[in-house]
């Protein structure tokens, strides 16, 4: 199989690179490297079957020939973290829809299979735990920047359902929640390499807001994992499906002190009002939690890799090399 992934120089997009090299696929990503790093590709670089290119999705004679090549395209590149997605509202929007437009149309014209990565955030504000796929989606207010990324990656499964039901693109959808393993900074407000790199370097653990929100966290292997399930059972066409780990949901309070036992820091925990963190009137999710039956019953998904785990793998990769620090 001839695979194209769109971000494939990001966190996730490397990692699902290496899989598919793993099981022989032959791989093309195009990134234009906003929020990826060529770093994150560097071993693969010497492989026959990985090819690579420097340039944004929206160069479409670019992206119309690496389409035509593949036979399968996974749709990762997007703006994503929330300090990003506050901060450039318009490249947020921009990158999350247009960009999703060009991959569909360009797919389309060769029936090309695409895989399109969505987000727990497009639950928005619903507290109807766990989220279910057929679930309502409760956006904020559009004077809220914050809601922009979930509102545009909604935007993008309404255009890739639209495609699959006019024109029979073989499509499908994958939201994921809270995905976390090497390579992931804390760039762009990714919390847990956030608080790894503060315990590492003695620096007090930043909790937003109250710190009671909770979360799941899902580590990257088990995610790759399921994006290429996806991609190969023909029962997952036309469909969306959660992708996460329902096994501990945890306050972010409880996260930053499991943190600091792991990584065996005496770091204080200090609580950041949200508007210092983000902006005045910032607005977050309580809790985010998955239903994963619909994905367990079509792929037979259980999470490997539990939280304790994931948090000494990406502890693991900041002491490894101190620059990453």
């Amino acid at each position: 199989m001839k695979a194209l992934i769109t971000g494939g120089a990001g966190f996730l997009g490397s990692h699902l690179a290496e899989r598919l090299l793993e099981k022989g696929d032959e791989v093309h990503v195009i990134d234009d490297l906003s929020t990826g790093s060529i770093e994150n590709i560097e071993s693969l670089k010497g492989r026959a079957a990985f090819h690579y290119t420097i340039e944004t999705i929206m160069n479409e004679p670019v992206l119309a020939e690496l389409v035509d090549r593949a036979d399968v395209v996974f749709h990762l590149a997007a703006a994503v973290g929330v300090r990003l997605i506050v901060e450039s509202p318009v490249n947020t929007i921009e990158t999350n829809v247009h960009g999703t437009e060009k991959v569909l149309k360009l797919a389309n014209k060769k029936r090309k299979k695409v895989v399109l990565t969505s987000t727990s955030e497009v639950y928005g504000k619903a507290d109807t735990v766990p989220f279910r796929e057929d679930g309502d989606l409760v956006m904020g207010p559009t004077s809220k920047g914050r809601w922009s990324y979930a509102c545009s990656k909604a935007i993008d499964e309404f255009l890739a359902l639209a495609y699959h039901k006019e024109k029979r693109l073989p499509i499908v959808v994958a939201r994921l929640f809270n995905t976390v393993g090497p390579r992931q900074t804390g760039r762009y407000g990714m919390v847990i390499p956030n608080f790894v790199k503060q315990a590492l370097l003695g620096h007090p653990l930043t909790v937003h807001g109250d710190g009671t929100q909770t979360r799941c966290f899902t580590y990257v292997t088990d995610v790759v994992g399921q994006l290429v399930a996806l991609s190969e059972d023909p029962g997952a066409v036309g469909e969306v499906f959660n992708v996460g780990n329902d096994r501990e949901e945890i306050t972010i309070l409880q996260l930053a002190e499991r943190v600091k036992t792991r990584a065996s820091s005496e770091s204080a925990i200090e609580l950041v009002p949200y508007e210092k963190a983000y902006e005045e009137g910032f607005e977050d999710m309580q809790r985010r939690v998955p239903d994963l039956s619909k994905l367990r019953a079509l792929t037979g998904y259980e999470p490997r890799v539990q939280l304790d785990e994931i948090l000494d793998r990406v502890i693991a990769y900041f002491t490894s090399d101190a620059t990453r620090l």
